[in-house]
Parts: structure tokens; C-alpha cells; sequence
């Protein structure tokens, strides 16, 4: 049934119930128009438009439904779909809707997969670039600045040494741009190597302290799933660094029965509802690409928990 006609059987359905009590309720009307008799007119007046006001509202329930999910739904929270039972216009309408809910769905998480294949890999060109370049050419300076300190009077030499460990420590910095860009050690040594080094390398420039949980009966993983894990851990980390104010964080990884959780928890300030920045925003879609889901919650006692839930299997991009 069309919503018109929808529409038309509801008013039908009052208007015919209030001639029915006309034609045989001992209801009469004179005039001029007496007290009593204008009470019942009004009376049943007013009963009929709030029985058509209930019928409407029953009626036209799934289209309010409908502009609900319509102004909440997220994209990157797949999976919000209406119930489309029976035949008629409004039916219909929400079917049409959820396919293309999931039309979009499919386009969105394609066209992410794409975006963050070509941020990873022009992330492993700049690290490339900035270990061949700019590591090679500050290894070069050290040495000459090694050689020149040996050779300059004692005066000038304290300023070259200066200089070395300006160096030196520029070039250490450059080397960890260059494990935040393209983490080398998850491509040669895998996931939980990689989490140590990320958390180590968090607790020693932050000074947090790190405690780390790992399972030693992890399943093997798509090397997309490892580097979509890792991201998230990597993003979570400096999310606890910038907003959080913790003094503990703790970095977790279990098998789960189809698949592994990553769980990221601090001890700060906490959050009522996180507020979707570019940063979980970017969380949200890398979970997409492997095929996981992503969780931002309170954690139990104080502080903040990320939890991704990625399967086994690979996710088909």
C-alpha cells in the first residue's frame, strides 16, 4: 500500500466510525443549538482527531524511524539498517534505503582501502627518502665533524663537539621519523616486536610508564591486518600523549575466537563522548580495511580504552 493511500484508509477509518455514531447514536441536533448538544459535538470532535492523530502516528511510525537513522548514520560504523517487513510504499522506501546504505558502505570502505594504501606507501617513500638522504648525509657530517675535532686546538674543539652531539642527536631523530613512518621491524620481525619497540620507544619519550600484554598463541595475520593494528596502536599512543594527562598505559593484544584484540587503556582524564577527530576518524577507517571494529569507551575504573577487534582472515580490497 502507497503511503498516499495509507494516508487514506487511516482518515477513511475515522471518518467512517464518526458517521456510524451519527447515523445511529440518539445524538440530535436543534436549533438553535443547545449546551449539552454542543458539548458532544465537541467532545466527539475532539476524539476524532485524537484517534486520527494515533492512527497517524502508528502509521507514519516507520518513516519517523526512518529520518532518525537518517541523521545519525555513519559510515564508518557499518551496519545500521532498518527492518523492511511486508509490501506498500513506505516498505519500500526503507528497502531502498538500506541498499543503498550498503552501496555506500562498499564505495566508502573501497575508496578508503585506496587512500590509505597510497598514504602507507608514500609513507615508505619519505622513509626511504629520509634514511637514504638526509641519515646518509647527517652520518657524513658526524664523521667530519669527528675528524675535524680531532685535528682543531683545544679552544675550537669543545664548540665541534657541541656540534657532534647536535648531530648526533638530529640524526636519532631522524632515524625515529623514519620507524614512525615505515616501521621496519614489522615488515623483518612481526607484530609483537614491533608493539614492543612502538611502546618502548613511547615510554622513553614521554617518560609514561608502558606495561605491555601479549599472547604467545597469536594466529598468523595478513600483513594488512599487522600494519592496520599497529597504526591504531601508534595513533592511540599519541592520543594518550597530547589529551589524556595518564601516567599509565597499558598496550594489550589477545586472540580472540576468529580473530585478535588490540586493547590500548590509560589513566586519565577519561571521556564522556569522544570527540570524532581527524585522528579516531582515521582509526575508524583503517579498522574498515581489515575488517574489524573499532570501540572508544571509558575505561573501568579511570582513563580511556581503545579496543580493535580485526579478524583472522584476510579482508578482500
Amino acid at each position: 500500500m502507497s503511503l498516499f493511500w495509507r494516508i487514506f484508509a487511516l482518515n477513511a477509518v475515522v471518518l467512517g466510525a464518526a458517521t456510524a455514531l451519527l447515523l445511529w447514536a440518539p445524538v440530535t441536533v436543534s436549533v438553535p443549538v443547545l449546551l449539552t448538544e454542543a458539548v458532544i459535538l465537541v467532545g466527539g470532535l475532539a476524539v476524532m482527531l485524537v484517534a486520527n492523530a494515533a492512527l497517524l502516528r502508528l502509521g507514519l511510525a516507520p518513516l519517523d524511524r526512518l529520518t532518525k537513522l537518517m541523521t545519525t548514520v555513519d559510515l564508518l560504523r557499518p551496519g545500521q539498517r532498518l527492518p523492511a517487513s511486508g509490501a506498500g510504499g513506505v516498505a519500500e522506501l526503507i528497502r531502498t534505503f538500506n541498499a543503498m546504505l550498503e552501496r555506500l558502505e562498499q564505495e566508502r570502505a573501497a575508496s578508503s582501502a585506496r587512500a590509505l594504501l597510497a598514504q602507507e606507501a608514500e609513507r615508505r617513500r619519505i622513509a626511504q627518502e629520509l634514511h637514504d638522504e638526509v641519515g646518509q648525509s647527517m652520518t657524513a657530517i658526524l664523521l667530519g665533524l669527528k675528524r675535524s675535532a680531532d685535528d682543531v686546538p683545544e679552544p675550537q674543539r669543545r664548540e665541534v663537539q657541541e656540534l657532534q652531539e647536535i648531530t648526533r642527536a638530529s640524526l636519532d631523530e631522524v632515524r625515529r621519523l623514519v620507524r614512525r613512518l615505515r616501521p621496519g621491524v614489522l615488515d623483518d620481525l612481526g607484530l609483537v616486536s614491533a608493539l614492543t619497540s612502538l611502546s618502548e620507544d613511547f615510554a622513553t619519550h614521554t617518560g609514561l610508564l608502558v606495561t605491555r600484554r601479549f599472547d604467545t598463541d597469536l594466529p598468523p595475520l595478513a600483513p594488512e591486518t599487522e600494519l592496520v593494528l599497529y597504526r591504531v596502536a601508534q595513533e592511540s599512543l599519541t592520543n594518550v600523549a597530547r589529551h589524556a594527562d595518564a601516567g599509565r598505559v597499558t598496550v594489550a593484544l589477545r586472540r580472540a575466537d576468529d580473530g585478535v584484540v588490540l586493547t590500548v587503556t590509560d589513566d586519565g582524564s577519561g571521556i564522556e563522548a569522544p570527540r570524532e577527530g581527524a585522528g579516531i576518524r582515521g582509526m575508524r577507517e583503517r579498522a574498515l580495511l581489515a575488517g574489524g571494529r573499532l570501540d572508544i569507551t571509558p575505561a573501568p575504573r579511570a582513563g580511556t580504552r581503545v579496543q580493535l577487534t580485526a579478524p583472522i582472515a584476510r579482508k578482500q580490497l
